[in-house]
């Protein structure tokens, strides 16, 4: 069975994603931070699942992780069919307070890493009968989003990336298709140092990491161009379209600042 390379592989919605598509029989190429984590996963998807799993630990802020990874990539699997860019994370706060280098990592991870690891990777995407793209993003890539500014901002850039790439291979084998959750129990607010009182209403509108995978892989496998899971979080980014943005933004800043310290 063909491979598939999932980066953030090692909790939350990456983790699902690459349970979702060991179910279905594909073998997995994954990396994460944590080696543990990693090794953890994979163990358990063979296990489980009969595929074969190969883990690569890295720190995807670092300089050239995406050749370093695309590389590694090609040297364990020549039948590599599908692409994963899970890996991102997202800093709460006034732009201006919020460190510039935090701020600037997590823009590499969002945009650039997800950008040169496609690059690199698309010839031997090209060389299959069927090969997929997945890009997740968020339905923070619908609006501006005070106090998750930048990282709304590479939501959005990633969403526009992937309509575009899409367009380009349209007469290919590779599809492209963009995921984009709402609230997602996983460590994303924690690790993007929220409150425990916006923490606290996430929570009450937030979907599985399981429920996302599995529409995200479905929607993969059947060629859509976005995917939104969930039906308020499509009627929300929906709406984003018809709403003047002077009052979504104004919306979306009375939920979150409000929780500012």
């Amino acid at each position: 069975m063909a491979y598939a390379l999932v980066t953030g592989a090692s909790r939350g919605i990456g983790q699902a994603i690459a349970t979702e598509l060991a179910r279905r029989g594909y073998n997995l190429l994954l990396t994460a931070r944590s080696e543990d984590a990693l090794e953890k996963v994979a163990a358990q998807l063979r296990q489980q699942h009969g595929v074969q799993a190969h883990v690569l630990a890295l720190d995807l802020a670092a300089p050239d992780v995406a050749a370093r990874l695309a590389a590694w990539a090609s040297s364990q699997a020549q039948d590599l069919a599908v692409l994963v860019n899970n890996a991102g994370y997202g800093l709460w706060g006034r732009f201006e307070e919020l460190s510039l280098e935090e701020q600037q990592n997590m823009l590499q991870i969002n945009m650039m890493v997800p950008v040169a690891l496609t690059h690199a990777l698309l010839p031997s995407l090209r060389r299959q009968p069927k090969a997929y793209v997945l890009n997740v993003a968020s339905t923070a890539a619908y609006q501006a989003v005070p106090t998750l500014t930048l990282y709304a901002a590479s939501k959005a850039f990633l969403l526009s990336f992937t309509r575009g790439l899409r367009y380009e291979l349209r007469d290919s084998p590779v599809s492209v298709t963009c995921l984009s959750p709402g609230a997602t129990t996983t460590d994303f607010a924690n690790r993007a140092g929220m409150s425990a009182s916006l923490q606290e209403v996430s929570n009450k509108v937030s979907m599985t990491p399981e429920q996302v995978a599995k529409a995200a892989v479905t929607a993969l496998f059947a060629g859509e161009a976005e995917l939104i899971p969930g039906a308020l979080n499509k009627i929300s980014a929906t709406l984003t379209g018809f709403v003047p943005k002077a009052v979504t933004e104004k919306i979306a800043a009375g939920i979150y600042e409000k929780h500012l310290k």
